[in-house]
Protein backbone atom coordinates (compact mmCIF):
# COMPACT_ATOMS: atom_id res chain seq x y z
CA UNK A 1 0.00 0.00 0.00
CA UNK A 2 1.54 3.48 -0.68
CA UNK A 3 0.52 5.03 2.29
CA UNK A 4 1.36 8.63 1.55
CA UNK A 5 -1.41 8.17 -1.48
CA UNK A 6 -3.98 6.91 0.94
CA UNK A 7 -3.09 9.75 3.48
CA UNK A 8 -3.76 12.15 0.58
CA UNK A 9 -6.88 10.50 -0.16
CA UNK A 10 -8.06 10.18 3.31
CA UNK A 11 -6.95 13.78 3.99
CA UNK A 12 -8.70 15.49 1.27
CA UNK A 13 -12.27 14.11 1.15
CA UNK A 14 -12.27 14.69 4.58
CA UNK A 15 -11.57 18.66 3.83
CA UNK A 16 -13.75 18.41 0.34
CA UNK A 17 -17.12 16.65 1.72
CA UNK A 18 -16.97 14.29 -1.01
CA UNK A 19 -15.10 11.58 -2.84
CA UNK A 20 -15.77 13.50 -6.28
CA UNK A 21 -14.39 16.43 -4.54
CA UNK A 22 -11.12 14.90 -3.25
CA UNK A 23 -10.38 13.62 -6.76
CA UNK A 24 -10.33 16.66 -8.40
CA UNK A 25 -7.90 18.22 -6.66
CA UNK A 26 -6.04 14.65 -6.85
CA UNK A 27 -6.37 14.27 -10.03
CA UNK A 28 -7.37 10.73 -10.05
CA UNK A 29 -11.30 8.85 -10.42
CA UNK A 30 -13.08 9.21 -7.16
CA UNK A 31 -13.19 5.21 -7.12
CA UNK A 32 -9.23 5.42 -6.92
CA UNK A 33 -10.10 7.73 -3.73
CA UNK A 34 -12.29 5.26 -2.32
CA UNK A 35 -10.08 2.44 -2.64
CA UNK A 36 -7.09 4.61 -0.94
CA UNK A 37 -9.24 4.94 1.67
CA UNK A 38 -10.19 1.55 1.90
CA UNK A 39 -7.12 0.26 1.99
CA UNK A 40 -6.22 2.81 5.34
CA UNK A 41 -9.15 1.46 6.90
CA UNK A 42 -7.72 -2.33 6.69
CA UNK A 43 -4.31 -1.13 7.40
CA UNK A 44 -5.71 0.91 10.60
CA UNK A 45 -7.87 -1.67 11.41
CA UNK A 46 -10.49 1.31 12.11
CA UNK A 47 -13.44 3.04 9.96
CA UNK A 48 -12.46 6.66 9.63
CA UNK A 49 -15.15 7.80 7.86
CA UNK A 50 -18.65 6.87 7.34
CA UNK A 51 -20.33 6.96 4.24
CA UNK A 52 -23.76 6.98 2.69
CA UNK A 53 -25.64 7.41 -0.31
CA UNK A 54 -25.79 10.90 0.06
CA UNK A 55 -23.64 12.30 2.43
CA UNK A 56 -19.94 11.30 3.80
CA UNK A 57 -18.97 11.76 7.53
CA UNK A 58 -15.85 11.78 10.11
CA UNK A 59 -15.93 8.58 12.47
CA UNK A 60 -15.09 10.00 16.22
CA UNK A 61 -11.72 7.99 15.46
CA UNK A 62 -11.47 9.19 11.63
CA UNK A 63 -11.55 12.58 13.28
CA UNK A 64 -8.66 11.79 16.26
CA UNK A 65 -6.68 10.41 12.76
CA UNK A 66 -7.13 13.40 11.06
CA UNK A 67 -5.83 15.88 13.49
CA UNK A 68 -2.55 14.21 13.55
CA UNK A 69 -1.19 13.31 9.81
CA UNK A 70 -2.82 16.30 8.70
CA UNK A 71 0.18 18.10 7.84
CA UNK A 72 2.19 14.96 6.97
CA UNK A 73 2.36 15.21 3.69
CA UNK A 74 3.84 19.09 3.42
CA UNK A 75 6.11 18.34 6.60
CA UNK A 76 7.41 15.71 4.04
CA UNK A 77 7.38 18.49 1.00
CA UNK A 78 9.03 20.70 3.52
CA UNK A 79 11.92 18.07 4.44
CA UNK A 80 12.82 17.25 1.08
CA UNK A 81 13.29 21.10 0.33
CA UNK A 82 15.35 21.41 3.19
CA UNK A 83 17.77 18.67 2.13
CA UNK A 84 17.84 19.45 -1.75
CA UNK A 85 20.01 22.11 -3.12
CA UNK A 86 18.12 25.45 -3.14
CA UNK A 87 19.65 26.07 -7.10
CA UNK A 88 18.14 22.28 -7.59
CA UNK A 89 15.84 22.40 -11.06
CA UNK A 90 12.22 23.65 -9.98
CA UNK A 91 10.11 20.19 -10.40
CA UNK A 92 6.53 18.85 -9.26
CA UNK A 93 3.65 19.96 -8.97
CA UNK A 94 2.85 23.57 -8.75
CA UNK A 95 -0.75 25.26 -8.06
CA UNK A 96 -1.38 28.57 -7.81
CA UNK A 97 -4.22 30.21 -6.62
CA UNK A 98 -4.42 34.04 -8.08
CA UNK A 99 -7.00 36.66 -7.48
CA UNK A 100 -9.22 36.55 -10.60
CA UNK A 101 -7.87 39.44 -12.68
CA UNK A 102 -4.24 39.42 -12.06
CA UNK A 103 -4.57 35.85 -12.72
CA UNK A 104 -6.07 36.30 -16.16
CA UNK A 105 -4.46 39.39 -17.26
CA UNK A 106 -0.76 38.78 -16.06
CA UNK A 107 -0.62 35.38 -14.83
CA UNK A 108 -2.21 33.05 -17.45
CA UNK A 109 0.02 34.65 -20.51
CA UNK A 110 3.58 34.17 -18.01
CA UNK A 111 3.04 30.49 -16.93
CA UNK A 112 3.38 28.54 -20.89
CA UNK A 113 7.10 30.05 -20.43
CA UNK A 114 7.85 28.96 -17.07
CA UNK A 115 6.42 25.52 -17.71
CA UNK A 116 8.35 25.73 -21.14
CA UNK A 117 11.80 26.27 -19.11
CA UNK A 118 11.23 23.99 -16.44
CA UNK A 119 9.55 21.32 -17.81
CA UNK A 120 9.53 19.48 -14.99
CA UNK A 121 7.25 21.63 -13.30
CA UNK A 122 3.32 20.82 -13.65
CA UNK A 123 1.35 23.86 -13.23
CA UNK A 124 -2.22 24.53 -12.09
CA UNK A 125 -3.87 27.99 -11.80
CA UNK A 126 -6.78 28.63 -9.61
CA UNK A 127 -8.59 32.07 -10.56
CA UNK A 128 -11.12 32.97 -7.48
CA UNK A 129 -11.84 36.14 -5.34
CA UNK A 130 -12.07 33.98 -2.61
CA UNK A 131 -10.84 33.09 0.30
CA UNK A 132 -8.26 30.24 -0.31
CA UNK A 133 -7.36 27.79 2.21
CA UNK A 134 -4.11 26.75 1.00
CA UNK A 135 -3.87 23.35 3.08
CA UNK A 136 -7.76 22.50 2.64
CA UNK A 137 -7.79 22.98 -0.84
CA UNK A 138 -3.56 21.79 -1.81
CA UNK A 139 -2.86 25.07 -2.75
CA UNK A 140 1.17 25.77 -2.69
CA UNK A 141 0.93 29.43 -2.81
CA UNK A 142 -1.17 32.40 -4.17
CA UNK A 143 -1.24 35.67 -5.46
CA UNK A 144 -3.36 38.10 -3.50
CA UNK A 145 -4.55 41.78 -3.16
CA UNK A 146 -4.09 43.27 0.32
CA UNK A 147 -7.68 42.78 0.80
CA UNK A 148 -7.11 39.19 0.69
CA UNK A 149 -4.52 39.09 3.11
CA UNK A 150 -5.34 36.76 5.89
CA UNK A 151 -3.22 35.81 9.43
CA UNK A 152 -1.02 32.76 9.45
CA UNK A 153 -0.19 33.07 6.07
CA UNK A 154 3.45 34.69 5.30
CA UNK A 155 3.13 37.23 2.55
CA UNK A 156 5.62 39.29 0.67
CA UNK A 157 5.27 41.84 -1.84
CA UNK A 158 5.60 41.41 -5.02
CA UNK A 159 4.15 44.69 -6.89
CA UNK A 160 2.07 48.14 -6.72
CA UNK A 161 0.02 48.08 -9.62
CA UNK A 162 -1.43 51.65 -10.58
CA UNK A 163 -4.98 52.10 -10.41
CA UNK A 164 -6.48 54.00 -13.73
CA UNK A 165 -10.03 55.94 -13.01
CA UNK A 166 -11.49 56.01 -16.51
CA UNK A 167 -14.57 56.59 -18.70
CA UNK A 168 -15.69 56.18 -22.26
CA UNK A 169 -15.17 59.25 -24.49
CA UNK A 170 -18.76 59.44 -24.86
CA UNK A 171 -19.70 59.48 -21.31
CA UNK A 172 -17.07 62.61 -20.91
CA UNK A 173 -18.72 64.38 -23.77
CA UNK A 174 -22.09 64.06 -22.24
CA UNK A 175 -21.30 63.77 -18.13
CA UNK A 176 -18.23 66.40 -18.14
CA UNK A 177 -14.54 65.23 -17.47
CA UNK A 178 -13.91 65.11 -13.16
CA UNK A 179 -10.78 66.96 -12.48
CA UNK A 180 -11.06 66.09 -8.77
CA UNK A 181 -11.98 63.31 -5.98
CA UNK A 182 -14.32 65.53 -4.46
CA UNK A 183 -16.11 65.86 -8.16
CA UNK A 184 -16.83 61.38 -8.46
CA UNK A 185 -20.02 62.34 -6.25
CA UNK A 186 -21.73 63.87 -9.14
CA UNK A 187 -20.87 61.13 -11.91
CA UNK A 188 -21.88 57.88 -12.57
CA UNK A 189 -19.71 54.99 -10.78
CA UNK A 190 -19.16 51.36 -11.28
CA UNK A 191 -17.57 49.99 -8.40
CA UNK A 192 -16.45 46.54 -7.39
CA UNK A 193 -18.13 43.95 -4.85
CA UNK A 194 -15.72 42.12 -2.86
CA UNK A 195 -17.10 38.25 -2.88
CA UNK A 196 -15.62 37.56 0.16
CA UNK A 197 -18.12 39.82 2.23
CA UNK A 198 -19.78 41.36 -0.24
CA UNK A 199 -18.31 45.43 0.69
CA UNK A 200 -17.94 47.69 -2.25
CA UNK A 201 -14.27 48.05 -2.78
CA UNK A 202 -13.29 51.87 -1.58
CA UNK A 203 -11.47 54.56 -4.31
CA UNK A 204 -8.31 55.47 -2.44
CA UNK A 205 -6.57 58.49 -2.85
CA UNK A 206 -3.32 59.62 -1.64
CA UNK A 207 -3.17 63.99 -1.02
CA UNK A 208 -0.15 65.30 0.74
CA UNK A 209 0.60 62.55 2.01
CA UNK A 210 -2.40 61.56 3.09
CA UNK A 211 -4.79 58.89 2.43
CA UNK A 212 -8.35 59.20 1.93
CA UNK A 213 -11.90 57.44 -0.10
CA UNK A 214 -13.91 59.23 -2.70
CA UNK A 215 -17.23 59.84 -2.05
CA UNK A 216 -19.50 57.83 -4.30
CA UNK A 217 -22.38 56.54 -5.16
CA UNK A 218 -22.68 53.02 -7.00
CA UNK A 219 -24.35 53.18 -10.24
CA UNK A 220 -23.52 49.92 -11.66
CA UNK A 221 -22.17 47.00 -9.55
CA UNK A 222 -19.85 43.95 -10.21
CA UNK A 223 -17.96 41.06 -8.97
CA UNK A 224 -16.02 41.17 -11.89
CA UNK A 225 -13.11 43.14 -12.59
CA UNK A 226 -13.54 42.45 -16.28
CA UNK A 227 -17.11 43.08 -16.50
CA UNK A 228 -17.19 46.83 -15.32
CA UNK A 229 -14.48 47.57 -18.18
CA UNK A 230 -16.43 46.58 -20.45
CA UNK A 231 -19.52 48.25 -18.60
CA UNK A 232 -17.62 52.02 -18.97
CA UNK A 233 -16.29 51.13 -22.47
CA UNK A 234 -19.82 51.16 -22.92
CA UNK A 235 -20.91 54.18 -21.62
CA UNK A 236 -21.45 53.00 -18.23
CA UNK A 237 -19.84 55.70 -16.14
CA UNK A 238 -16.86 55.94 -14.16
CA UNK A 239 -14.77 53.04 -12.69
CA UNK A 240 -11.39 52.21 -11.74
CA UNK A 241 -9.77 49.24 -13.02
CA UNK A 242 -5.69 47.78 -12.28
CA UNK A 243 -3.48 48.85 -15.15
CA UNK A 244 -3.44 45.46 -16.88
CA UNK A 245 -6.79 45.35 -17.29
CA UNK A 246 -6.91 48.82 -18.88
CA UNK A 247 -4.16 49.01 -20.78
CA UNK A 248 -5.95 47.70 -24.23
CA UNK A 249 -9.14 49.56 -23.63
CA UNK A 250 -7.05 52.63 -23.26
CA UNK A 251 -4.86 51.73 -26.34
CA UNK A 252 -8.12 51.23 -28.37
CA UNK A 253 -9.18 54.16 -27.17
CA UNK A 254 -12.48 53.00 -25.61
CA UNK A 255 -11.66 54.24 -22.56
CA UNK A 256 -9.82 57.65 -21.22
CA UNK A 257 -8.03 57.99 -18.31
CA UNK A 258 -8.51 60.96 -15.14
CA UNK A 259 -6.43 62.52 -12.85
CA UNK A 260 -3.55 62.47 -15.82
CA UNK A 261 -3.26 66.43 -16.49
CA UNK A 262 -0.50 68.24 -14.75
CA UNK A 263 -1.12 70.96 -12.03
CA UNK A 264 -4.89 71.05 -10.19
CA UNK A 265 -5.98 68.97 -7.18
CA UNK A 266 -6.32 65.57 -9.82
CA UNK A 267 -2.39 66.21 -9.75
CA UNK A 268 -2.16 66.34 -6.28
CA UNK A 269 -4.29 63.51 -5.61
CA UNK A 270 -3.20 60.57 -6.68
CA UNK A 271 -4.75 56.87 -7.03
CA UNK A 272 -3.57 54.56 -4.12
CA UNK A 273 -1.60 51.64 -5.94
CA UNK A 274 -3.11 48.18 -5.73
CA UNK A 275 -0.13 46.11 -3.43
CA UNK A 276 -0.10 42.46 -4.69
CA UNK A 277 1.41 39.58 -2.71
CA UNK A 278 2.99 36.41 -2.83
CA UNK A 279 1.55 34.05 0.02
CA UNK A 280 2.58 30.72 1.45
CA UNK A 281 1.21 29.03 4.51
CA UNK A 282 5.12 29.42 6.06
CA UNK A 283 8.44 30.38 4.90
CA UNK A 284 9.65 26.94 4.33
CA UNK A 285 7.08 26.72 1.66
CA UNK A 286 9.82 29.52 -0.41
CA UNK A 287 10.75 26.39 -1.98
CA UNK A 288 12.69 26.21 -5.63
CA UNK A 289 9.90 25.64 -7.62
CA UNK A 290 8.16 29.01 -6.18
CA UNK A 291 11.33 31.05 -5.69
CA UNK A 292 11.32 30.37 -9.51
CA UNK A 293 7.80 31.08 -10.18
CA UNK A 294 8.47 34.76 -7.84
CA UNK A 295 11.10 35.58 -9.59
CA UNK A 296 9.62 34.84 -13.29
CA UNK A 297 6.60 36.75 -12.83
CA UNK A 298 9.12 39.78 -11.41
CA UNK A 299 10.96 39.77 -14.19
CA UNK A 300 7.99 40.32 -16.38
CA UNK A 301 6.24 43.10 -14.50
CA UNK A 302 6.82 46.42 -15.53
CA UNK A 303 9.67 48.16 -13.32
CA UNK A 304 7.87 51.06 -11.79
CA UNK A 305 5.42 47.99 -10.60
CA UNK A 306 8.27 45.87 -9.03
CA UNK A 307 9.02 45.34 -5.35
CA UNK A 308 12.46 44.17 -4.41
CA UNK A 309 11.81 40.88 -3.51
CA UNK A 310 14.51 40.33 -1.87
CA UNK A 311 14.18 43.03 0.76
CA UNK A 312 10.23 43.37 1.68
Amino acid sequence: MNILQSLRSFIRTADAGSLAAAARTLGISPAAVGQNIARLEAHLGVRLLNRTTRQLALTERGALYLAQVRHIERDLQRAQAAVTDPDATPAGRLRIASSAAFGRHVLAPLLPALQQRYPRLAIELLLTDRSVDHAHEDVDVSFRIETQLEEGLVARPVAQVPFVFCASPAYLADAGTPRSPEDLREHRCLLFRHPLDGRYLHWGFTRDGLHFDADVQPALVSDDIDALAAMAANGGGITRLAAFVAAPYLARGELQPLFTAPGGDEARAAPAPMRLFLCVSDRRDLTPKIRALLQHVVDALPPAWRVDIDHP
